[in-house]
């Protein structure tokens, strides 16, 4: 099930409110102690995520459908994207969903019993906790998770049952600004940068790809030798966007890397105020990616 994105916070009667989390999100099969992970795109993430694995591995029930966000969180308890692709913090898996536990398809109740069906599941496991629950009052806790620094909120109908695709009885709402782009070619590098200055990125409107800017901040060494290692058997002679920037020395590359980027505004022109990279994205496709509403209607984002 996926959330609808909204412009402003709201409050509604009967709808509960949960922070946004900015990891990657999964979905936990068990069978006997026999576990899957799985992401959005299908991939088995068992291997990459193997405490996450076993802790769902050591839960009582027989067979245990779970959907949550494997998330790491810094200092101050915000879940960062960035932390999670450098690995140097200890991961956890925030449930917020439970679709089927010991026998029992759960997707058609209300979220009430869904929530309460997870907590039992999980209990006390380590790397394994329930998503934080928010105040009820809407604009409350829109504030809260502002004040906090978290990237926003869910809310959801809590009578709607469990619904796969995009959905509207689930929706978010975004304290900072953060969406995927495609990698669409890179500059050349200045003075002690290597292998690349900054990277060119772009969006789809329909079919066709459109340059939204480029991103030269958020890359320590390693994350430039990486890039650069996937981005030149790439390489193609012509740029793949509708609207090319007029860069020296670009070159372009085949829209296949997804990166997420996080960013202060959209510009009245489409293009992105301040970004700094956070990662690679290997959960969604590059077809996927389409311009926001957001910077569609005036350019300036209002979440």
């Amino acid at each position: 099930m996926l959330a609808t994105l909204v412009d402003e916070p709201f409050h509604r009667p009967g709808w509960v409110y949960e922070e946004k989390y900015d990891g990657y999100r999964i979905l936990a099969y068990k069978e006997g102690k026999k576990v899957t992970l799985l992401s959005r795109n299908a991939k088995d993430r068992g291997e990459s995520f193997s405490q996450i694995a076993a802790a769902v591995a050591s839960l009582p029930s027989k067979t245990l459908l779970l959907d949550g966000e494997v998330v790491a969180f810094d200092k101050k308890l915000v879940s960062r994207f960035q932390l999670l692709q450098q690995g140097e913090v200890p991961y956890v898996y925030m449930v917020f969903d439970c679709l089927y536990r010991d026998g029992q398809d759960l997707r058609s109740r209300p979220l009430p019993d869904r929530r309460a069906a997870l907590e039992k599941a999980i209990g006390e496991t380590e790397r394994l906790f329930a998503s934080r629950r928010l105040e009820g009052d809407g604009f409350a806790a829109f504030k809260t998770a502002r004040e906090n620094g978290w990237e926003g909120l869910v809310a959801k109908d809590a009578s709607a049952p469990y619904i796969e695709g995009r959905s509207t009885k689930w929706l978010k709402v975004k304290v900072h600004q953060e969406e995927e782009f495609v990698i669409v070619g890179f500059t050349a590098p200045e003075g002690s940068r290597t292998h690349f200055g900054a990277l060119l990125l772009g969006a789809h409107r329909g079919r066709d790809l459109f340059y939204v800017g480029k991103v030269g901040t958020g890359f320590d060494q390693k994350t430039l030798n990486s890039l650069h290692a996937a981005m030149r058997p790439l390489a193609r002679k012509d740029p793949p966007v509708k609207n090319p920037p007029r860069e020296k020395e670009a070159v372009w590359i085949e829209p296949k890397l997804v990166a997420q980027v996080s960013f202060h505004e959209w510009t009245d022109d489409e293009r992105l105020r301040q970004p700094v990279y956070l990662g690679l994205r290997d959960d969604k496709r590059a077809s996927e990616v389409v311009l926001p509403e957001a910077s569609r209607s005036g350019g300036r984002s209002r979440s």
